[in-house]
């Protein structure tokens, strides 16, 4: 309508008005209107340029955009750093690599890649495609490895999990600012290493940069994985004096930190505190509650929640269906799972599936468990198998165990647990011939569970299913 009353009026024929048109077309994802516009324009400078550009780049339509660059550059009008890094940024979301290195070597060969935003762009789009041995090559070359690269580096070895190379670089940046602090710290917070985030907070602290609400919640997170309590509150403290008690995603963290550290206490503190919540803040709790076994309090929440007309999502089901399950509450956990479908429309999800067939497997409802394995609309994961053939060692089922352990080890071969389970059964009824073929797997399963640490052999401790597994796997070496 606006479109049609410039014409009207006579204003479609202004550059201004005709640039505004083909990005209000483009952004719409109307591409062949913006282009439209855009053929009919007396000039395109480097704007419309840009903007024509980039919304081939939000749709993926690589081999237009390079047609498009080469038609800009025979009318006159020189690509700028901005172009290339619009292409580059879609090459990296899109996860196109052979396009991004069609753009790579364009760029190379005129001569342009001096431009710090521009080699930023480079490295974040080889890591967005996964491809960090070029990353790091073209690192290498540049002289001047300024702030800019130096963090997109680290951040492209943190998305591919590769904490000590990202490290590595870190420690070498001189002058390093809030983005590249809190992109290590995220890093460690996310990693098997949390209590290096909380080391890397303080350090960041004690060269003058103050932290902002993104560094906070991943700290937040940090201390969460790392369960300790002390550092908990003692962030809690940090948080308040700092000016972010007040806002609502830190408080809906500190409330999961509180849970996961043990301190149902904190988690309701926080959430009784709270003059704004959200549906975050209600699943957290709710999940509080779950964790530490607390049924009661957490169904009570559940309606609670409703009453406020706080709208559940699938996260909150889980969570509650989660608490129904540790405590045995099957009517309970059948009513909510139904209502989730009903009453909300929410599709269940694996996670919901799982829970409940931890439920019926707690209560001993063994074939409901089965049977609701088999209707599932996705294919069961290793962690539903895995609590069917819990449950059936628990109550006895042996016929229905070795079933879901067989489902199990087709998904998992070397899950030691199945391994354990399937032998335990076929010796328990001396189907010896079977036993065999387990105890061939067993040589297999029980090297990768041997580690040399110094000369020796160190069995890893993860739970007792692994120690009933060396025991085994002894006596398979003994010969027994």
């Amino acid at each position: 309508m606006i479109h049609s009353l410039a014409s009207k009026l006579g204003y479609d024929s202004d550059p201004f008005v005709e640039t505004a048109l083909v990005g209000f077309y483009a952004s719409s994802g109307q591409i062949s209107e913006a282009r439209l516009v855009f053929d009919k324009m007396s000039y395109n400078d480097v704007v419309a340029w840009n903007i024509m550009i980039d919304g081939y780049c939000q749709i993926g339509l690589f081999d237009d955009i390079f047609t498009l660059v080469e038609e800009m550059k025979s009318s006159n009008v020189e690509p700028d750093e901005r172009v290339f890094t619009t292409i580059l940024s879609a090459c990296a979301r899109l996860r196109n690599l052979d396009a991004g290195k069609v753009v790579h070597e364009f760029i190379s060969e005129n001569d342009i890649l001096s431009n710090s935003y521009l080699q930023s762009a480079l490295i974040n789009m080889y890591s967005g495609c996964g491809a960090m041995d070029v990353a790091q090559r073209l690192y290498d070359t540049f002289t001047q490895k300024n702030l800019v690269v130096s963090t997109a580096m680290v951040s492209g070895y943190l998305k591919i999990g590769n904490i000590e190379a990202a490290r590595s670089i870190f420690d070498q940046m001189v002058n390093k600012d809030l983005v590249c602090w809190s992109a290590m710290i995220s890093g460690y917070a996310e990693s098997d290493k949390p209590q290096e985030a909380l080391k890397i907070f303080l350090e960041m602290q004690q060269s003058g940069i103050k932290p902002d609400q993104v560094t906070v919640l991943s700290v937040i997170s940090a201390c969460a994985r790392l369960g300790a309590l002390d550092r908990a509150k003692e962030l809690h403290i940090f948080v308040d004096d700092n000016g972010f008690g007040k806002a609502l995603p830190v408080n809906n963290a500190l409330i999961d930190m509180y849970a996961k550290c043990g301190s149902i206490e904190g988690a309701k503190e926080v959430f009784g505190r709270m003059h704004k919540t959200n549906v975050i803040s209600w699943t957290s709790m709710i999940s509080a509650f779950a964790i530490h076994g607390d049924v009661d309090n957490a169904l009570n929440l559940f309606q609670q929640m409703k009453c406020e007309n706080v709208e559940p999502n699938w996260v909150t089901f889980v969570g509650i269906l989660y608490a129904c399950s540790h405590a045995g509450s099957i009517e309970a956990g059948r009513k909510i799972f139904a209502s989730m479908v009903d009453e909300y429309s929410i599709t269940p999800k694996l996670e919901h599936y799982g829970c409940m067939v931890d439920l019926y497997g707690h209560a001993n409802c063994l074939r409901d468990a089965l049977e609701l394995v088999e209707t599932m609309p996705m294919a069961p994961n290793v962690i539903i198998w895995g609590s069917l053939m819990a449950a059936c060692r628990i109550h006895g089922e042996l016929e229905l165990g070795e079933f879901a352990a067989k489902r199990l080890l087709e998904l998992d071969p070397d899950h030691d647990g199945a391994h354990v389970f399937l032998s335990n059964i076929y010796a328990r009824e001396r189907r010896w011939e079977n036993v065999g073929e387990v105890r061939k797997s067993m040589k297999k399963v029980s090297i990768l569970l041997w580690s040399n640490k110094r000369g020796k052999r160190v069995l890893h401790p993860y739970n007792q299913e692994t120690q009933d597994l060396r025991r085994l796997s002894q006596l398979y070496e003994a010969g027994v």
